[in-house]
């Protein structure tokens, strides 16, 4: 678990740095440094604090706060961060956001393909530009027509393919074949279903099993007596968190032991640790950003991250952080390019430049997908308490080969 051990508090470095904290917490906070590149930079965003996917609140908030202090730094100019609890909830994102959208000179979006697109309703609505992670679902760009809306983050087919190409560094001796999807009721659900079974299908896989799950359900025994009546070796699925930690719980109450688990989006958040511990590990993950990786700016994140948050000794920074902070740098290198923060020229730029991030290097489809083959979707996997980058390979100490097969319960 990440705790701070820095001698400098978080008010002290908000103070240091310039910034206003209301009594709403971060929202209306401001992160002051020079203005000499021009007048104040507004973005707005909504934060889970509550809710499903309240987990991911500290980390998602951590990389914006220091997403935003490089904003000022890259671009030499005042930068406001202004967030709104949205509960999880995305009625309450679309509320939030029409509030804040007069003042805002860009959005961020919140967690999950359901909150991203809720926000993003209101980008479109009202012609500002919108840079999300944390947004894995296609079908919005597609079905939408969007203008405003830029996903920096892996999409569902990269998710797929990343999946394929992980099991094929298992030597093919020893590989698994049989997979079982757990689909959850829900427009991205049957989405990355499809992706994985059109994907692993073509790549020599057997899918034995497809079956949907309600979002908050508390009962997944007929499901895992299913999978292990079908001898399901591969396990994948797109639960929440919350969903994520049961199926695991009662898996492990069931003795079923898949050679190899990814719940992506549930594995992501820390409290997946603090919560399962020892039963939670060896399932991966497609987070977006793992530590593990290098280049593009992630050796100054996590400088700037000790700096700021302190890491006890052996701990990584989480998931989300990267995430955060790869859309600030989307959107400081937007800006860059444009020379102005008029949406219209701001637009211009997402749809032209290519982009160098902490998650990867990229350019934008016109609909605001990532161009395609150009993302890896990073896969993670719980090790000792902490998320290793596990694919693609990388030679930072922090990465690490693929602990597989899952051992059995009675073996951990």
């Amino acid at each position: 678990m990440v705790k701070s051990t820095s001698n400098r508090t978080r008010r002290s470095y908000l103070q240091s740095t310039g910034a206003i904290v209301g009594a709403a917490g971060l929202a209306g906070c401001t992160l002051l440094g020079s203005d000499e590149g021009g007048d104040e930079l507004t973005v707005v965003t909504t934060i889970p604090e509550e809710g499903a996917f309240a987990s991911m609140a500290e980390e998602m908030t951590q990389g914006y706060e220091l997403g935003v202090a490089h904003m000022e730094e890259e671009l030499d100019r005042e930068v406001k961060l202004e967030t709104a609890n949205d509960e999880s909830d995305p009625s309450v994102v679309i509320e939030k956001l029409r509030e804040m959208s007069s003042e805002a000179d860009v959005i961020w979006g919140s967690f999950s393909s359901e909150l991203v697109t809720a926000g993003s309703s209101v980008a479109e609505d009202e012609g500002i530009p919108f840079v999300a992670a944390y947004f894995a679902q296609e079908a919005p760009h597609r079905n939408e027509e969007y203008e405003w809306t830029y996903a920096a983050f892996p999409k569902s087919r990269d998710v797929a393919r990343a999946t394929q190409n992980l099991l094929e560094t298992i030597p093919e001796e020893d590989r698994p074949s049989n997979v079982g999807i757990w689909e959850p009721n829900s427009d991205w659900g049957e989405e990355q279903s499809d992706y994985w079974e059109e994907t692993l299908g073509d790549g020599g896989y057997d899918v034995v099993l497809r079956e949907q799950f309600e979002y908050g359900a508390s009962d997944f025994s007929t499901m895992i007596s299913r999978s292990d009546e079908e001898d399901v070796e591969i396990l994948l699925s797109v639960p929440t968190p919350p969903d994520g930690m049961t199926m695991v719980e009662q898996m492990e109450e069931r003795d079923f032991a898949p050679e190899f688990v990814k719940f992506v989006r549930a594995a992501d958040p820390t409290d997946w640790w603090n919560q399962l511990s020892e039963s939670g590990e060896y399932v991966c993950m497609c987070p977006g950003w793992v530590p593990g990786m290098t280049g593009n700016g992630n050796e100054g994140m996590w400088d700037a991250y000790e700096e700021e948050y302190g890491l006890e000794d052996g701990s990584y920074i989480r998931t989300a952080v990267g995430g955060g902070y790869n859309v600030a740098q989307v959107t400081a290198q937007a800006i860059d390019a444009a020379g102005s923060t008029d949406p219209s020229e701001v637009q211009n730029a997402l749809r032209s430049e290519e982009f160098e991030t902490v998650i990867g290097t990229f350019s934008f489809e016109e609909n605001g997908l990532p161009a395609e083959g150009e993302l890896t979707a990073p896969t993670g996997q719980w090790i000792d308490g902490n998320q290793h980058t596990v694919f693609p390979e990388t030679d930072d100490e922090r990465a690490s080969e693929l602990e597989y097969p899952v051992p059995d319960w009675s073996e951990r």
